[in-house]
């Protein structure tokens, strides 16, 4: 079922949405969401011992694959995972925003407004972090890119924590388990 369209925001509030399940996620979007999550967590956990750069390295360009593939599908995978589906304008991601102040957060099938900037985000903040990694280790800058790479590590750390934060906060108003969403596609 496709969502209801108004406007620049495409939703459906709680109370209209029909009770029964849909592939939202296909099995592309859920491999690469588990395979970045583990590939950023592996490079974190191995960032600071020498003993462990190769690994570090290796998640690393495993990351670079990733969003390189995320970004074709983003732009030729199926409905949902298209890009053109769920990034929206400022104006759709405010709109999202003032109903979370009410309590009453709008319901989306696949990402809604708020989310998908996180998601742009998250793969912003890791391309940067992927290709500063990369010119430090090939050595074309100085002890700052070393730093701008940690820096953005600590970003991209961030902005995983408030999406994990935003996932349970959401998945309790809306009263379904996003996670297993991810996990099912449905």
């Amino acid at each position: 079922m496709k969502p209801q369209r108004s406007g620049t925001t495409r939703h459906q509030d709680v109370e209209t949405l029909p009770q029964k399940t849909a592939l939202v996620w296909d099995l592309p979007v859920r491999l690469f969401h588990w395979s970045l999550a583990l590939s950023f967590l592996g490079a974190w956990l191995t960032s600071e011992s020498e003993r462990w750069q190769l690994w570090h390295i290796s998640f690393g360009y495993s990351m670079a694959l990733l969003i390189g593939l995320r970004l074709v599908w983003g732009l030729t995978g199926t409905h949902y995972a298209r890009f053109s589906e769920f990034i929206r304008g400022p104006g759709a991601v405010a709109a999202y925003l003032r109903s979370w102040l009410q309590l009453r957060p709008r319901h989306y099938v696949g990402h809604n407004p708020a989310g998908a900037l996180a998601i742009v985000a998250i793969l912003g903040t890791a391309l940067l972090l992927v290709a500063s990694g990369h010119a430090s280790y090939a050595e074309l800058g100085g002890d700052w890119l070393s730093e701008v790479h940690e820096a953005l590590a600590n970003v991209l750390m961030a902005l995983v924590v408030l999406h994990i934060a935003a996932v349970f906060l959401t998945s309790l108003l809306h009263r379904e388990n996003l996670v297993r969403a991810m996990l099912t596609g449905k």
